[in-house]
């Protein structure tokens, strides 16, 4: 990595687009550091892919500002340390996978090194495409290899920052196990991701911070583990015998659903009242899991402020 690296991987201002009298984002403000993997969610529409637009100056700002590494998005200088996957992909059908791949790292400023090959060769064989399919024309790729050879092209240079948005898309569950990966693999060397997606579960396992974003603006920004509890914390119970239902109807706790001697109860503030009736009836087991970022999400939501 450069000395730059020690700015920020992504920086924002104010940064704000409009799209006439539609709000595309407003008011933007996100840091995102070297060597840390960070999620943008929302829903359709909430402005993820508009923000991703003016991190790589695809589009300008209405105004505010926007920049990585420390300089200008509009600077040419940073591109090079950008690895792009873009949430809708437009490739030449016409080119084969390998020549597609061999195109996008010449446009690169720098003469590729020696040893760009190899780790072409590495991504490919790891995310599944094949040789044969290396020397098919794109035209004839299924959505999930377009996404793989674009998944190849974003990490080959292994960049400094990696923007990928809806990066899993069209990719069966053992392919998606390596693009995380991939991801992991480029945080411990020291690169930035921002990863972009309304998959809550893969943001969870990825991500240390989110951005959650809501008609454009930002909503919240915090680590997943605090996210986590805006979640409703559920307990199952697997008594011995039938269960105790009318001693669970207490105070802050409500049985969701019951399957033989198996019972899941929602559960809002202290336990000692129902640690309690549970104590005074043969237990089997008890879980008590943690909420996923998938819970959090939908209460954060239903909580804030329209």
């Amino acid at each position: 990595m450069s000395s730059s690296a020690a700015a920020p991987a992504i920086e924002t201002e104010g940064l704000t687009r409009h799209y006439g009298g539609t709000v595309g984002v407003e008011d933007l403000d996100l840091r995102v550091e070297p060597g840390e993997v960070f999620g943008l969610l929302g829903p359709n529409g909430a402005g993820k892919t508009t923000t991703i637009r003016l991190l790589l100056d695809l589009i300008r700002p209405t105004r505010g500002l926007a920049r990585i590494f420390g300089r200008a998005s509009s600077d040419p200088s940073v591109r090079a340390r950008v690895g792009y996957l873009p949430g809708e992909l437009a490739l030449d059908g016409r080119m084969s996978g390998v020549a597609t791949l061999r195109f996008l790292d010449r446009l690169a400023p720098a003469p590729p090194g020696p040893s760009l090959g190899r780790r072409r060769g590495e991504l490919c064989e790891r995310l599944g495409l094949t040789t044969r399919d290396l020397g098919r024309r794109v035209r004839e790729y299924s959505r999930g290899m377009k996404q793989k050879l674009a998944l190849a092209a974003a990490f080959q240079h292994d960049p400094d920052l990696l923007i990928l948005d809806e990066p899993t898309t069209g990719l069966d569950p053992l392919v998606r196990e390596v693009v995380f990966h991939l991801m992991t693999e480029a945080r411990d060397r020291g690169a930035a991701v921002f990863h972009s997606s309304h998959v809550l579960s893969e943001v969870d396992r990825t991500c240390v911070r989110v951005a959650f974003l809501r008609g454009g603006r930002l909503a919240a920004l915090m680590r997943v583990e605090d996210v986590r509890r805006f979640g409703v914390r559920r307990m199952v119970v697997h008594f011995e015998g039938e269960p105790p239902l009318a001693e669970l109807a207490l105070p802050g706790v409500s049985v969701e659903r019951t399957d033989g001697n198996q019972v899941v109860l929602r559960v809002e503030g202290g336990l000692d009242r129902l640690l309690g009736a549970l104590a005074r009836h043969p237990v089997r087991h008890l879980t008590f899991p943690e909420p996923g970022l998938e819970e959090a999400f939908a209460a954060f939501y239903e909580d804030a402020t329209p």
